[in-house]
């Protein structure tokens, strides 16, 4: 889709930028409209809420801006998301619409936080914590090991192979679970598909997981699945909640044939009181914090990322990080 230089693009962003974010947007689309809906991060939020005639004629939207309102934005040509998921902007968003992600962004953010909810588990620092606030001096006993540990990762796309490579570093052995089969994947010891899920899972000693939401992955670990794991293993998840039954999850932990789960995300979300993952034993939660704009590199590669198809939609080229519609991966 090409735009002719002369004509004045609208270019709305609804996620939150920095003074030197807008420089660098505006240094790429000079003499196009920018229209900011936040002029600085509040919070550690993804996007900003924004009204319906603010969006109504852009030509461009940068951010996650309300789903529901992009169904009357009938002038718009392209969308970036600052998310690496895609969720329900496919069904939303027009055909006739570019549609783009920010897979790229997420993947040391998210890593670093999966590989820390794992040693967390396994030093058993939770016990160690709550002894500290009773001023309790008492050893907890054996730990695990990431050296040597078999690990399976579910999902191996930026923020799988970076958790791959970093447990790699230590020592652990990667199997990259794909959709489809690719060779001399970075970190992964060996490559295998979801078909192979189920003769891989017994193997493991750690499974993660970091599926998008897509009707091919969610419930995918269900009761009898997660019985398939093997005894004492460890579960965590950073990608979708719906991808894991959480009653079954709970009983799984909770009689000792999981030795741990770790959650960045659950259904639903936010977890409501009185929810049973809140109140299981060995299941520890986080409120999908671990990517965000929590980390100040997360947030400078999403807008770098919209940066460059910015100047690749104005100068009519393709772009980069454009969302398969049947998918939802990328292309």
């Amino acid at each position: 889709m090409s735009i002719r230089k002369e004509t004045s693009v609208k270019i709305v962003v609804t996620c939150a930028v920095t003074e030197a974010h807008k420089k660098l947007l505006e240094k790429i689309a000079p003499g196009h409209t920018f229209v900011y809906v936040g002029d600085s991060i509040e919070g550690t939020g993804l996007s900003i809420p924004v009204e319906r005639d603010v969006i109504n004629d852009a030509d461009v939207i940068i951010g996650n801006a309300d789903p529901h309102l992009l169904k009357q934005a009938e002038k718009l040509k392209w969308l970036q998301l600052n998310s690496a998921g895609v969720g329900s902007y496919v069904d939303v968003v027009g055909k006739d619409v570019l549609l783009t992600n920010a897979t790229g962004a997420y993947g040391v953010a998210v890593a670093e936080h999966m590989a820390a909810q794992l040693l967390m588990m396994m030093k058993r620092l939770p016990a160690y914590y709550d002894n500290q606030k009773v001023e309790r001096w008492h050893d907890e006993g054996p730990v695990q090991s990431v050296f040597g540990a078999k690990v399976l990762v579910v999902g191996y796309g930026d923020i799988g192979a970076t958790f791959g490579r970093i447990l790699k570093g230590m020592g652990a052995r990667i199997t990259a679970v794909r959709r489809r089969l690719t060779k001399g994947l970075d970190g992964a010891d060996a490559v295998a598909t979801l078909d192979d899920l189920d003769s891989l899972l017994p193997q493991a000693q750690v499974v993660a997981c970091v599926l998008p939401d897509t009707p091919e992955t969610a419930g995918l670990f269900t009761k009898e699945r997660l019985g398939k794991m093997k005894k004492h293993s460890w579960f965590i998840n950073a990608g979708r909640g719906n991808v894991v039954d959480s009653d079954a999850l709970c009983d799984a932990v909770a009689t000792g044939r999981l030795a741990g789960a770790a959650l960045d995300v659950t259904e639903p979300e936010p977890l409501p009181q009185g929810h049973r993952l809140w109140h299981t034993p060995g299941i520890y939660i986080t409120p999908h914090v671990s990517g965000g704009l929590h980390l100040e590199y997360t947030h400078n590669r999403i807008i770098q990322i919209a940066a460059r198809n910015l100047e690749l939609f104005l100068a009519g080229k393709a772009l980069e990080h454009e969302v398969d519609r049947q998918s939802g991966y990328g292309k």
